[in-house]
């Protein structure tokens, strides 16, 4: 695998000759051509309309001949009233560039995921995802109505990809984006309650390089850490279904194959715990049976057997081929939780504070 691999790009479409301005050259013998009109076409073979004339570019899929489009193009490169930011347009921290392509369907996520040859690379094809249209819709439709405390911002509107150290020895899950949250900042646990409760308790077990999480480029970053989402895009009431979430797995399962000093997952919430063990069985760990069951503080010890003749041999780089991974479970610092009392920021430290130790940070 290689991190300095080009993405692909899409391909280019034949634009139609734009319309001359101006009177017509002269036609066969000199003589001049009539001037174009404005108004209907005239009649065709047999008295039928022909259609109007069209000024602008010919519409994704519309029948022009050997057009490489089959629809209407992402809103995101739409231009200046796109529901989202479009990529590589100077977003804070946007992974991805211009011409990042865009899974389209569940097999499109598992190619690219699959294909992707470095965290910063899959975190770009993530941040473009189309796969699930009802996530699209609504991500989308919260960016363009906006909350009304936030009526002077632009959103993001993008799914939220994975954030965080390149080279990570702790993961941290949770269950997907906050529609006035992540869906707003373009990054995961930005610009929501939850977020500032999370970020002030990682801030002081050291895994974060400031306690408040505002928005993307304020700062922050994470130390041996990385962030990331079950779902990447926030779903209508906070409930993904089933098939979204089996769609947004292989982002998972890639970023888990690309981190390969990970030491320690720390599972935010139960529906964050259910959603790894899949993917860390996919990773070829040996996941218990039956699968443990979440709570806070809950620890998971998990292995990943290798025959003799697949142990590499000679010095190998930290974390090199581990054989051994500790899963954390932590009730989510959501309104809910910290309001009732469910979950504080010394519980949070805990869990952290286990985590950094667990990891040699």
């Amino acid at each position: 695998m290689t991190a300095n691999r080009r993405l692909p790009t899409r391909p280019e479409r034949p634009q139609p000759p734009a319309a001359a301005i101006g009177p017509a050259p002269p036609g066969p013998g000199g003589a001049q051509a009539p001037a174009a009109v404005s108004g209907p076409a005239p009649p065709g073979p047999g008295g039928a309309q022909a259609p109007a004339a069209v000024s602008g570019p010919v519409p994704p899929g519309a029948g022009w001949e050997q057009d490489a489009a089959s629809g209407p193009e992402p809103s995101y490169w739409s231009g200046d009233d796109a529901a989202c930011v479009p990529p590589g347009t100077g977003w804070p921290e946007d992974p991805a560039p211009a011409g990042t392509p865009a899974a389209r369907d569940p097999a499109q996520v598992r190619e690219l995921a699959a294909a992707a040859g470095s965290l910063a690379e899959l975190a770009a094809l993530q941040s473009v995802c189309r796969a699930c249209p009802r996530l699209v819709q609504w991500r989308e439709q919260v960016a363009r109505t906006r909350r009304r405390s936030f009526q002077a911002e632009r959103y993001w509107g993008r799914p939220v990809a994975g954030w965080g150290d390149e080279n990570p020895r702790v993961l941290i899950l949770g269950l997907a984006p906050a529609a006035h949250g992540g869906n707003r900042t373009g990054r995961v646990f930005t610009g929501d309650r939850s977020g500032d409760v999370l970020f002030a308790s990682l801030w002081r077990c050291g895994l974060a390089a400031q306690p408040t999480s505002v928005r993307a480029g304020d700062g922050q970053r994470l130390i041996g850490a990385r962030m990331a989402a079950a779902v990447r895009c926030a779903p209508p009431a906070n409930k993904p279904e089933p098939a979204e979430r089996d769609a947004c797995a292989p982002w998972l399962s890639a970023e888990l194959a690309l981190s390969t000093d990970l030491a320690v997952i720390v599972c935010l919430g139960d529906y964050a715990w259910q959603a790894m063990w899949p993917r860390l069985a996919d990773a070829g760990w040996a996941v218990p049976r039956p699968r443990p069951r979440f709570g806070h503080g809950a620890e998971v010890r998990v292995t990943r057997p290798q025959p003799p003749e697949a142990r590499p041999s000679g010095p190998q780089p930290p974390g090199a081929g581990r054989a051994e991974l500790l899963v954390l479970g932590c009730y989510h610092p959501s309104q809910q939780n910290t309001f009732t009392g469910r979950v504080n920021g010394a519980m949070l430290d805990d869990v952290f504070g286990r985590a950094r130790q667990a990891a040699g940070l």
